[in-house]
């Protein structure tokens, strides 16, 4: 870190938070971490610890309820994806644009200086006392992705076209790597840029790069993943990745004032895929989900000829599967009547719940009601949402494929899903030492954040404050 310290009398110290998309606690803090000297130094000041995700532990919800402090239903985001106003096909995607302010909002409306680089949602650009720029949710072809505006060419004059992201379910993967480093470098040399621009007080920067080696390799490094090759030539790219992650934090924090706090956190971890659990065909199996004309070869749902005068239960894929009643008098076609819907839940859990796996063994099912999941509940929430195989099973929404279960992702290839742990780590300089503490909530992080920046924490703010006998985590809380 830089020698000088914060030149603000009487002000909080200078916060900078470290946002690594799916970093595990596995490879951040144990295989990876002898090539990580930067990182290596944070964790020998302060606290580390697992920090477990939010429900589904998928990037939307996690960050937003991690930089908010409040839970998905209360957020009203359930995923990437979620449908509009009780439609059958049409949906819409998160924005920033949230119910309760982010960290980022707060400290700015405080009058604090802040900077915030990829923190998601961050489309569109918050209009913050500082600069903003977008995050990988960004459409293509937008240009309205920094706040300030102009801020957007003087970067793509200086640095080439920003990179929001990749596309990581791809099959050639030598390129892949190479776009998933220069991504990575090109962020954080504008991260390097911006911060010396002025003395911030907040400073944050995500980086989806970690999330998108983890999805493209890991059958490549992991001995668990089904497909994993000892000796393979890219069996040791997580290391490598990691340390080319670690080498841009150790550029950025030489600018960064020596009495600086750092927060280091992911919002979920990642681990080796088994496959995918093609949830619409077993709807139509067992009788919750009819076609006027059966899907013929790979198709996605909504392209498919549903008899919705004759189907009940209808689900979305990803991360886990979004299972939907078709209500009488909500949907446009609905059947079942409201007073139904228990008994159909009941039997609907009971024959998911005696699911097996291709190889005849039991598959553990897990279901969570929105309704009794959260505290509270907005926006359009599934009926009932299901996890397959522990999480290690995604949800596969199209049908036409000749079993139930795929070994590959049905969007694209992916090697890996999200696991609940993720990474979060305090460093605070005037902490001795660096110790490792019991596993946190990811929705604490928040109050966290605001009372290390000197902020009181507003009462919707359903996390608590982390505390740790680390200068920065003490006092009042």
């Amino acid at each position: 870190m830089a020698s000088a310290g914060s030149g603000r009398p009487g002000r909080p110290r200078p916060l900078v938070v470290l946002g690594l998309d799916s970093a595990t606690p596995e490879h951040l803090f144990g295989q990876c971490l002898p090539r990580m000297p930067n990182v290596q130094k944070l964790l020998a000041h302060g606290v580390h610890s697992v920090l477990t995700s939010a429900d589904p532990p998928i990037s939307i919800p996690s960050w937003p309820v991690m930089l908010t402090g409040v839970d998905p239903g209360t957020l009203g985001l359930y995923g990437f994806r979620h449908r509009k106003d009780f439609s059958y096909t049409e949906t819409y995607g998160p924005t920033s644009k949230l119910p309760v302010p982010s960290v980022w909002e707060l400290f700015s409306a405080a009058g604090r200086r802040v900077c915030t680089i990829g923190m998601p949602p961050g489309y569109p650009p918050l209009h913050l006392n500082g600069i903003s720029i977008s995050d990988f949710l960004t459409p293509a072809g937008a240009t309205d992705w920094t706040y300030p505006p102009s801020l957007a060419t003087e970067l793509e004059s200086r640095f080439g076209r920003y990179r929001f992201d990749v596309t990581f379910r791809a099959t050639e993967r030598r390129q892949l790597y190479r776009d998933i480093v220069q991504m990575t470098q090109q962020r954080w040399a504008i991260a390097e840029e911006l911060y010396q621009r002025e003395p911030w007080d907040v400073f944050a920067i995500h980086e989806i790069g970690v999330d998108r080696l983890h999805h493209a390799y890991t059958k490549y490094f992991d001995p668990s993943h089904r497909a994993f090759v000892p000796g393979n030539p890219l069996e040791h790219v997580v290391e490598e990745y990691y340390a080319i992650v670690d080498e841009c934090i150790g550029r950025l924090l030489a600018h960064v004032p020596e009495d600086a706090v750092v927060v280091l956190a992911s919002d979920h971890g990642s681990m080796a895929m088994s496959g995918c659990f093609c949830i619409n065909a077993w709807l139509a199996e067992h009788g919750y989900l009819r076609f006027k004309t059966t899907p013929k070869g790979p198709t996605p749902f909504e392209k498919c000829d549903v008899d919705w005068a004759h189907t009940t239960v209808w689900g979305a894929g990803g991360y886990y599967a979004r299972l939907f009643y078709n209500i009488a008098g909500r949907e446009a076609q609905g059947i079942v009547l409201p007073a139904d819907v228990p008994a159909l839940r009941e039997k609907l859990t009971r024959e998911l719940s005696a699911l097996t796996g291709p190889d005849g063994a039991p598959m553990p099912v897990r279901f969570l009601d929105p309704v009794t999941t959260y505290e509270s509940v907005v926006g359009d929430p599934p009926d009932l949402m299901a996890y397959f195989g522990e999480l290690k099973w995604r949800s596969a929404g199209s049908l036409g494929h000749p079993s139930l279960y795929l070994e590959e992702n049905d969007t694209g290839p992916d090697d890996a899903v999200h696991s609940y742990d993720g990474v979060f780590a305090v460093s605070d300089p005037r902490s001795p030492t660096g110790s490792a503490i019991a596993a946190q909530a990811i929705r604490d992080v928040a109050p966290t954040l605001l009372a290390i920046g000197g902020l009181p924490i507003p009462r919707h703010i359903q996390g608590r404050r982390i505390v740790a006998d680390v200068p920065c985590l003490t006092g009042p809380a």
